[in-house]
């Protein structure tokens, strides 16, 4: 049974960062989709960034570009969003999902792409 578990929301003021981390569990880690999504309260869950564990090929909405960094650990199984210069808009639960094989750039920000998602952890960013 895959399992993720995601830590390490929590809240800040904006320009403040955060680290979120996703465990995971119940699978061979490596060659995998691992992606980060969040959804705001009345808003569709949104594609934040993606990493294939296989390599090193990262994927990032535009609107994170430069402040978000996707990484991984394979020793760990474990995945991390390092979060900066965060803006009140950030607010959201941010979720973790997996899925077999490569991150596409065409799909990885496609919710229906993914087949495991973890519980989700909050961030809240206050102004």
């Amino acid at each position: 049974q895959v399992q993720l578990v995601e830590s390490g929301g929590g809240s800040v003021q904006a320009g403040g960062s955060l680290r979120l981390s996703c465990a995971a569990s119940g699978y061979t880690y490596s060659r995998r989709c691992m992606g980060w999504f969040r959804q705001a309260p009345g808003k569709e869950r949104e594609g934040v960034t993606a990493i294939y564990t296989g390599g090193d090929s990262t994927y990032y909405a535009d609107s994170v570009k430069g402040r978000f960094t996707i990484s991984q650990d394979n020793a760990k199984n474990t995945v991390y969003l390092q979060m900066n210069s965060l803006k009140p808009e950030n607010t959201a639960m941010y979720y973790c999902a997996a899925e077999a094989g490569h991150c596409y750039s065409g799909s990885w920000f496609d919710r229906g792409a993914f087949g495991y998602w973890g519980q989700g952890t909050q961030v809240t960013v206050s102004s």
